[in-house]
């Protein structure tokens, strides 16, 4: 959930830019389909920028600089230059409303929903 001073903006950038499918519940409200997401738990570190309780949205993308050229082809304004972070090359945009997002390519193997699934369906069968 984004809360924007530019709600519709962002919508519009989400449906436009981004395109991510949605379904339009009434009165311009979209609810986006992300299909796939992970999810990592890191330790707080007020330091760091990091205080207990904050979150962060990170899109993903199997190749960063062709998804890059096409966010830009698109208008999407980036932040900073991509970097290797370790854990995968990493950049970041803006949008409306003074939302800022990591666009990153994992280094590491991402397990795919297909073979979740068929390993969930795997553990179900009787023997």
């Amino acid at each position: 959930m984004f809360y924007s001073s530019k709600a519709d903006e962002l919508r519009a950038f989400l449906r436009d830019k981004l395109k991510l499918p949605c379904t339009d519940v009434g009165e311009g409200w979209l609810i986006f389909d992300l299909p796939e997401a992970e999810m990592g738990c890191h330790p707080a570190d007020a330091k760091d920028g990091s205080p207990p309780g904050t979150h962060n949205i990170s899109f993903y993308c199997d190749d960063i600089q062709k998804t890059v050229a096409d966010l830009k082809k698109r208008g999407v304004k980036f932040v900073d230059d991509v970097a290797d972070h370790g854990y995968g090359l990493v950049t970041h945009f803006k949008m409306p409303g003074g939302v800022e997002v990591q666009l990153f390519q994992p280094s590491y193997r991402k397990r795919s929903k297909r073979v979740q699934i068929r390993k969930k369906a795997e553990i179900r069968r009787p023997k």
